[in-house]
């Protein structure tokens, strides 16, 4: 006997649902996404999306993991000359946030953690464990950390406002273009300015 039009437990089954997940979380939220519509979108039985993930709290980890490009980006800054470390900080992030993917797994961070302290904590901890480290690295000042969460708001809120407010004329400038402009204000920010 054929079960009705839902599609089997397959990896393509799997990616389906991530697919979903990912466009889900990162247009509706933590809290206003469920486990029910992500698996009526991807035409799956919602028992499937436990099995692969266990609960909504697992689909979210997945589905807003950190973006495979971000170590790269982190390695790339650090192994820069120090003059050049904010430009390639700067041009780095823009790259992942105008990628499709990346800039997905960004928001959909960004915007649940406004609404789920689950996904706050999430976002923190990567934050704190992975972006505020090297930023701070790029400054000898002794308020180092203050200073790299002042860098990371800066790159977050330009993200937000080219992809998600989409305000003009920055949703349509070049990557060029607005790494002249945040390079500075970077620079101001870890208290570089004067060394340039």
């Amino acid at each position: 006997m054929s079960r009705t039009g839902r599609r089997p437990g397959t990896p393509e089954t799997r990616d389906a649902i991530l697919a979903v997940a990912r466009r889900e979380f990162g247009t509706r939220g933590y809290d206003a996404t469920s486990l029910r519509g992500i698996a009526a979108e991807a035409g799956v039985d919602p028992a499937l999306v436990i099995h692969y993930f266990g609960s909504k709290e697992g689909l979210f980890v997945a589905a807003t993991g950190l973006p495979t490009d971000l170590p790269a980006l982190f390695a790339s800054v650090a192994a820069s000359p120090v003059p050049d470390r904010v430009e390639a900080l700067a041009r780095g992030f823009l790259r992942l946030a105008d990628s499709d993917d990346s800039r997905n797994a960004i928001l959909a961070l960004v915007r649940s953690a406004v609404s789920s302290d689950k996904a706050a904590a999430m976002l923190r901890e990567f934050m704190t464990a992975q972006l505020l480290p090297v930023i701070a690295a790029v400054t000898g000042e002794p308020d180092a950390r203050l200073r790299a969460s002042l860098v990371a708001a800066q790159l977050i809120g330009t993200a937000m406002l080219r992809h998600v407010v989409r305000i003009e004329p920055l949703a349509m400038a070049t990557q060029d273009e607005i790494v002249a402009l945040l390079v500075p204000a970077i620079e101001r920010h870890l208290g570089r300015a004067a060394d340039r």
